[in-house]
């Protein structure tokens, strides 16, 4: 028996969506990797980007745990010296919450240049509604990312 390696022409894409409103910050970046790495697909390969386009609306509407939105800071460097920068998640929830949901997915996605190509199928806005009418993105209902209560 040998063992099943899709080609390219063969993945076929598709888009979901995601209502971030109320939902645990963690735990809704993971669900939203393993869609964007193509986990959920019984014809994952890791070598290759098999996953589908996710849009999340309401980003700005995520909750944080265990007062993790003050404990926990976004690093970035200019590359100068003395240009280390932080920013608190709290911060970034409420000027740039779709900044703050792609770190973290970043973070859980590979650190190559395929992890970088999975990326740009994610698709954030802070608000309700969003540009992607006509693709029809099917509803993703998440299990293990539950809303906070």
């Amino acid at each position: 028996m040998t063992t099943f390696s899709p080609k390219g022409k063969e993945i076929k894409r598709e888009w979901h969506l995601v209502d971030a409103d109320g939902m645990v910050l963690g735990r809704l970046a993971s669900e939203i990797a393993t869609v964007l790495m193509g986990k959920h697909r019984p014809g994952y390969a890791p070598h290759l980007d098999t996953g589908d386009n996710v849009i999340v609306v309401n980003a700005s509407k995520l909750v944080m745990t265990a007062r993790k939105a003050d404990n926990t800071f976004a690093y970035r460097h200019s590359g100068y010296p003395g240009g280390l920068r932080k920013e608190s998640y709290a911060d970034l929830l409420e000027k740039r919450p779709e900044e703050l949901l792609k770190i973290t997915v970043r973070g859980m996605l590979p650190k190559t240049s395929l992890g970088r190509q999975m990326l740009k199928k994610l698709h954030v806005y802070a608000s309700d509604s969003h540009p992607h009418q006509a693709q029809t993105p099917i509803k993703l209902e998440l299990p293990s990312a539950k809303r906070a209560s």
